[in-house]
């Protein structure tokens, strides 16, 4: 989770100004989540007005572009791998990454293979796993797609049935209130529409139907301090806030279900919650819809929100007719990348890269990124918006990410960091000192210290080092 912190005028203008070359350069999509997106947004980014006299000749100085995930420089040269291997040799061997470090860098525009250590091995993705899941859903919805949370008619006078359908950011927020994860759909606006279609009719009861997922709530490989957690809850059709009580709660739900059946209660009057089925054939009362799926994965990316990644995963074992459970989504995943032409093997368990049992091979994670580059891929671009800019958002913004030397990498890197008990990896884009795109991967497998901001940093150094070079 990226960590609360002040910082000068002069860094809030520059973040205001790489704002909106991302918003030029990625369009409205992106735009929308750099300039709303509160939950996620350490920097409080004020709306955009015309700069004072004085101002604007100092944002155009300070403005560090994003890397430019449509190609590289004009005429920038493709780095050698005798280059990178000489570039990356001394940061490899630090202690802090463990014995077992696997690795890849291609030339973006070319798709050559520029570096290659261990990717063909099995190793725990940790959270980078999270774009195979994102790359996955894209393969099977749009990015405009939407998730409908339903209320109906109970069999009995004064009972109504919430319908889960795998929405993680419904709100219970108050109206007027923020909700915690922008665009999230409300339960007090699906409660007006119940009102207004039961009309003077009390509301007693309410059930919750969970059965559009299946199977257990908890993957294997989590272990009993997972959930609940700051970082998970148990998986549930039906939810609110990624899972929550409510919405200001850091710890997540124990029964996120009936957390979700509680709040509409409440906004309903009624006094009662119970689990329960919907009748066949009920009378809708009221639905409401989620944010788009492009951002929703957005959203996942940026915090790295395991609840949201696991509701997704369970999204394409929908589209692809099979369980909604950890093992049905985990399988869906991977036969639908596999048709996209990338092989994760059997080794996932989760959507989210939580479990300590996921393995895969780290040239997926490399696939799925260049092709997401592709213009030939344009369906999975919401993946690149997703990605946190080094040292500017998401979980790139930690205190102790890019800092010291590694800081040259603040705006030229776009990635996805993955740490887990003894993991610690990061995979995506950078722009190298010629302004070539490059594709990278790393996972240490075996670090010492994975929790620890020296084995994290040890990554940082890791990918500055690239940055830093034009590696001829």
């Amino acid at each position: 989770m990226a960590q609360r912190r002040t910082k000068p005028v002069s860094l809030v203008l520059l973040v205001l100004a790489l704002s909106l070359a991302v918003i030029s350069y990625f369009g409205v999509g992106a735009g929308r989540q750099y300039l709303t997106d509160q939950a996620f947004e350490p920097i409080r980014v004020p709306a955009p007005t015309a700069p004072a006299p004085g101002i604007a000749a100092m944002l155009a100085a300070a403005a560090v572009a994003p890397p430019a995930v449509a190609g590289s420089r004009a005429n920038a040269p493709i780095p050698t791998p005798a280059g990178v291997a000489a570039a990356l040799a001394a940061e490899l061997s630090d202690p802090e990454l463990g014995p077992s470090v696997a690795g890849q860098v291609f030339d973006a525009g070319t798709r050559t293979l520029l570096f290659d250590q261990r990717s063909t091995a099995a190793v725990a993705p940790a959270s980078t796993a999270k774009l195979l899941t994102a790359a996955a859903l894209l393969s099977v919805r749009q990015a405009t797609d939407r998730f409908s949370t339903r209320v109906v008619a109970g069999s009995e006078p004064g009972t109504v049935v919430l319908i889960g359908g795998g929405d993680p950011t419904l709100s219970a927020a108050a109206a007027g209130r923020p909700t915690r994860y922008p665009a999230a759909a409300r339960l007090t606006d699906l409660a007006a529409r119940v009102r207004a279609s039961l009309g003077t009719a009390r509301v007693e009861r309410v059930l919750v139907d969970d059965s559009a997922f299946t199977g257990p709530a908890t993957a294997p490989g989590w272990g009993t301090e997972d959930t609940p957690s700051n970082y998970a809850s148990l998986i549930t059709a039906t939810m609110v806030d990624g899972g929550r009580d409510v919405p200001e709660a850091e710890i997540r739900s124990a029964a996120p279900d009936l957390a979700a059946g509680n709040a509409l209660a409440a906004a309903l009057g009624a006094t009662a919650v119970d689990r329960g089925s919907a009748p066949a054939g009920a009378r809708v009362l009221g639905q409401v819809r989620s944010a788009p799926v492009d951002v929703l994965i957005e959203q996942m990316l940026r915090s790295s929100d395991n609840v949201i990644a696991e509701v997704l995963a369970r999204h394409v074992a929908l589209a692809t007719s099979r369980p909604a459970s950890f093992a049905g989504a985990a399988e869906a995943v991977r036969a639908t990348l596999a048709g996209a032409g990338i092989e994760i093997g059997d080794g996932m368990v989760d959507g989210s890269g939580l479990s300590l049992f996921n393995r895969v091979p780290l040239a997926a994670i490399s696939s799925t990124l260049l092709a997401t580059v592709d213009a030939k891929q344009s369906r999975w671009r919401p993946l690149l918006s997703g990605l946190s800019i080094a040292g500017w958002d998401g979980t790139l913004l930690e205190e102790d990410r890019f800092s010291g030397a590694a800081a040259v990498a603040a705006g030229a890197v776009r990635a996805k960091t993955g740490t887990l008990t003894g993991v610690t990896g990061m995979a995506g884009l950078l722009t190298d000192a010629d302004g070539r795109l490059l594709v990278f991967s790393f996972v240490a497998d075996q670090a010492p210290s994975a929790f620890e901001s020296s084995s994290r940093g040890a990554v940082d150094s890791l990918v500055a080092a690239l940055v830093r070079c034009g590696c001829r």
